[in-house]
């Protein structure tokens, strides 16, 4: 089983908003994303999408973004973003789903030997300092989730299994520092982190190790629409 990743697709069947506004690499990148996704991806494998799926509003309104990428191989895994406003109860979501794809909430679903867990995160603050008192609150939230999400995937482990977790906001600020997030993720011995959110196709240091974890931004812009294969 081969472990693949990309985010931030920002899809808008129902609500059409055009990326290409926001520089040339949104050209055309949702085509170019789902020919790289038949080349690379096989009935067996996984892939996780970290974020920041769709535009819609309410859940109802996705159904032709997931219509999208049904019929594409693999076994699909989401997780929240910060604009997956149409994003209800977990349980809503999950039943809204088609075939052979997945959301994970502050929990963990084991594929074989992998465990996926994952949350949406939030802004790690730099030289210490939040932008205000309301993002302080929703950070200290965000580590409390998680540490559930890393709980539930160690509570799966039982025979050795590697542990991927994804979040849709970078662990940790641009200086790579030590965050609450990258600590808890340290002690819980994850093998991987994915996340997205990070946008500007200037930028090219899209995978970095940090107290000796990968960590992989798979925003789609980021990595020339196409899906990065996890070394795990």
């Amino acid at each position: 089983m081969k472990i693949f990743a990309i985010s931030d697709l920002h899809l808008s069947l129902n609500n059409p908003k055009p990326m290409n506004i926001f520089g040339p690499v949104w050209e055309g990148y949702e085509q170019k994303i789902f020919d790289d996704w038949r080349e690379k991806v096989g009935d067996d494998d996984l892939v996780l999408l970290a974020g920041d799926f769709s535009w819609a509003m309410r859940l109802d309104e996705t159904k032709p973004d997931f219509e999208l990428i049904k019929d594409l191989p693999g076994k699909k895994v989401l997780i929240r973003g910060n604009h997956d406003y149409w994003w209800s109860s977990i349980s809503a979501v999950r039943a809204a789903l088609p075939q052979n794809m997945f959301a994970i909430q502050n929990d963990a679903i084991k594929f074989g030997d992998i465990i996926v867990c994952g949350t949406r995160g939030w802004t790690v603050p730099e030289n210490g300092e939040f932008a205000s008192a309301e993002d302080e609150k929703i950070f200290k939230r965000e580590v409390i989730r998680l540490d559930l999400t890393l709980k539930s995937a160690k509570a799966l482990q039982q025979n050795g299994e590697k542990i991927i977790c994804m979040m849709h906001y970078p662990p940790c600020n641009f200086k790579r520092e030590d965050s609450e997030f990258t600590k808890l993720l340290r002690e819980a011995q994850v093998a991987c982190v994915v996340f997205g959110h990070l946008h500007g196709y200037k930028r090219k240091q899209n995978q970095f190790t940090l107290g000796g974890i990968n960590y992989y931004l798979t925003s789609c812009d980021m990595v020339e629409n196409k899906l990065t294969e996890l070394d795990v």
